[in-house]
């Protein structure tokens, strides 16, 4: 039987944060965080996949999806703030604790999340979500910190082209064996909200802030290497924006991570769903027993 996904929102800090929820509100909780530049549309077909065991939430990050989008003179447009308004919708959902499906910008966001308070995390799945910096393939970070290091119109020109349709796009079929595998409405859906007016600067502000993430990572790997936290790393290994050796570091810290490197790009669960949901559904029916 397939489980209804509600669609909700919540207030959190006077803002309209919108989630998807399915599954028994009873059940042990998987939290699920979304990357740039989609929200929880990418995890429509993954969601009923796991709500017969779990209840899984999946709130759309401030800025993007159907969450509220308010200009940078009235939200901060930080990692660190993104934080906060997520841990405020788990506080108001009654959620103390939680495994974690991590997925580009949504690493770093969950990372924050494990380091305030490390005991409500029961497990992580990351799926090209980055934690070191063997991850960042090149050319692509050469142009995201060339751009934070000397904000500019020569550098900012590069990052607003990754703000395009072609660049979306790109995100979803490179590195994707089965290109037909990968549904259209994905890219127009998520580059027609890219597209709303001030939203381009919204994201130039959280490109600025990146490097906030890059000095978080040693404590990243402290949480990892003292508490040993169950680890599965599902990755589209010819991802060319986090690489096949981000996934492999994590057994630097974690050497139980189960490690998984999958014939894909940076959205791996468009064309390896399948294959995704079932390992997440052993690891986590091993890792929550």
């Amino acid at each position: 039987m397939v489980s209804a996904v509600h669609h909700r929102t919540a207030v959190v800090d006077g803002l309209d944060v919108f989630y998807r929820e399915a599954g028994d509100p009873q059940a042990p909780v998987v939290v699920l965080l979304h990357g740039f530049p989609t929200s929880s549309h990418m995890f429509r077909n993954l969601i009923p996949a796991l709500a017969d065991r779990y209840r899984v939430i999946a709130p759309d990050h401030i800025g993007f999806g159907q969450s509220a989008m308010p200009g940078l003179d009235r939200f901060p447009y930080t990692f660190d703030a993104l934080t906060d308004v997520t841990a405020g919708l788990l506080a108001q959902l009654g959620v103390d604790r939680f495994a974690l499906y991590v997925q580009d910008y949504g690493a770093p966001i969950g990372w924050r999340l494990a380091l305030r308070n490390p005991d409500r995390v029961t497990a992580i799945v990351t799926q090209n979500g980055n934690a070191y910096e063997e991850g960042f393939v090149k050319p692509f970070w050469d142009g995201v910190f060339a751009y934070t290091d000397a904000p500019g119109p020569e550098t900012e020109a590069a990052m607003r082209g990754a703000l395009t349709l072609e660049s979306t796009r790109w995100q979803y079929l490179n590195g994707v064996a089965d290109p037909s595998l990968v549904s259209p409405d994905n890219w127009v859906h998520d580059q027609a909200l890219l597209d709303r007016p001030g939203n381009d600067e919204i994201q130039l502000k959280l490109f600025r802030d990146y490097p906030t993430n890059v000095d978080l990572y040693p404590q990243v790997h402290r949480y990892f290497a003292d508490s040993q936290v169950p680890l599965l790393a599902v990755w589209g290994a010819n991802d060319e924006i986090f690489g096949p050796d981000g996934a492999r570091a994590f057994a630097r810290d974690l050497p139980d991570a189960e490690i998984h490197l999958l014939d894909s790009g940076h959205f791996a669960l468009e064309s390896h769903l399948a294959a995704i949901t079932e390992h997440i559904r052993d690891f986590l029916a091993r890792a929550l027993a």
